[in-house]
């Protein structure tokens, strides 16, 4: 019988540092170079949340309209110049941060550039397009708010950190309608300026490419300032819920405030997390779901935001076992701070962890991804090696420490939504 290699978990990890330039217009410029790489990735990360917007919807529309036309090509024509090539482009939006994503052949690099560039330096944010835009948006919005889960994530976020805090609010679906191409070009020219940018890239190690995302990076208008988010402090609520008499499922969500990636247990409370409900076969998947049938999936985790940071549990029920489940959940936290974690399962969670890592540096992608945080988190990638080597060392006992010390089961914000 063919023996299987034995799992081991590396003492040691390397993971590449970019090299890194400060452009004329003092955009940060982080290169990944790998000779031979056959695919350039450029994202450039502005401060452009939705906590930057003046107006409801504005960051989300003038990001996802910026390859709706520009003042040169229609959407149609840009569409068709990405597609002929192969090139790629991708947008993502949290409270924080816009992030604009180009990838292409390293073979039609040239060929795609001047597409990347007009997508992102001449956007024409056209009104037949914005009104073609917010309609849609607002009937997905609208349907989408129909789910159970969608109100308790709303709710959830509300209780959290307030109705009137930048990441606690929503806005109604009505709002799309007062959209104009005034509003997302003012945004566009207040956010996505030099100051509120850095650019990460991954590409070949050929020095004509690096300089010629240098020069587009550099064409990044600079505002002559950079004006910071004020961001109140938050007020959380123990409970909420909302009845929905259709409803077949109730969505839970519990949680509690705690800190950022830059706190110093903050790793320590992700395996906390982990043991909690971070896998398939987590003590909460092993509670709700295998003993009690209660679900089909539930999960925990620790999110990291710039300014907060929190726990959070998420699970849709059956609407009959709602109240039992929010029971099982917050028993399940309290024994995480009443009995020492065994050595099979810790070793079980620094398996996983240590596997998740690898996947996500398995690849220049997700190399990029993991240099883009640790940027916005005011670190280097060398937090990676640190993380795995505190996974690797904590102990036990410090995992009961920090479940008594942070997650008492009566501190938990729960919100419920369904019938």
């Amino acid at each position: 019988m063919i023996q299987p290699p034995a799992i081991t978990i590396p003492q040691t990890i390397r993971v590449a540092q970019p090299t890194e330039q400060r452009l004329a217009n003092g955009v940060r410029l982080l290169a990944l170079t790998n000779p031979g790489q056959n695919v350039v990735r450029l994202s450039f990360v502005f401060e452009a949340g939705t906590t930057t917007q003046h107006k409801p919807f504005v960051a989300s529309s003038a990001q996802n309209l910026l390859n709706e036309g520009s003042s040169r090509h229609s959407a149609i024509e840009i569409a068709e110049a990405l597609d002929y090539y192969g090139s790629y482009f991708e947008v993502s939006l949290d409270r924080d941060y816009s992030v604009i994503t180009f990838c292409c052949l390293a073979r039609f690099f040239d060929e795609s550039i001047g597409t990347f560039e007009e997508i992102l330096l001449d956007p024409l944010y056209a009104p037949d397009e914005i009104s073609i835009y917010a309609s849609k948006r607002k009937q997905s919005l609208e349907i989408e708010r129909r789910k159970t889960a969608t109100k308790a994530r709303e709710r959830f976020a509300r209780a959290l950190f307030g109705e009137g805090h930048p990441y606690g609010v929503s806005y109604h679906e009505s709002h799309y309608d007062n959209l104009t191409h005034n509003d997302l070009e003012e945004f566009y020219r207040r956010r996505y300026t030099a100051e509120n940018c850095f650019v990460v890239c991954s590409l070949d190690d050929d020095p004509k490419r690096l300089a010629r995302i240098a020069r587009f990076a550099e064409q990044v208008p600079s505002a002559g300032h950079h004006t910071p988010v004020e961001i109140p402090a938050p007020t959380s609520t123990l409970y909420d819920s909302e009845q929905v008499e259709q409803a077949v499922q109730s969505s839970i969500r519990m949680g509690k405030l705690l800190f950022g990636r830059q706190h110093p247990d903050f790793v320590g409370m992700q395996v906390v997390t982990y043991i909690l409900g971070g896998y398939f076969g987590s003590r909460l998947i092993d509670n709700l779901r295998e003993r009690n049938g209660f679900t089909y999936s539930v999960f925990a985790s620790m999110i990291n935001m710039r300014h907060a940071g929190y726990m959070a549990i998420a699970t849709d029920v059956g609407c009959e076992f709602a109240e039992r489940a929010v029971e099982e959940i917050r028993a399940e936290v309290g024994r995480l701070s009443k009995e020492l974690v065994s050595a099979d399962e810790l070793e079980t969670v620094r398996r996983i962890m240590f596997g998740e890592f690898m996947r996500i540096l398995d690849g220049p992608m997700g190399l990029v991804d993991v240099t883009i945080e640790a940027t916005q988190n005011g670190t280097d990638n060398h937090y990676i090696a640190r993380s795995l080597d505190e996974i690797r060392t904590i102990t036990p006992e410090r995992i009961r420490d920090l479940a008594e010390r942070y997650l008492n089961p009566e501190t938990l914000t729960t919100v419920v939504v369904g019938k």
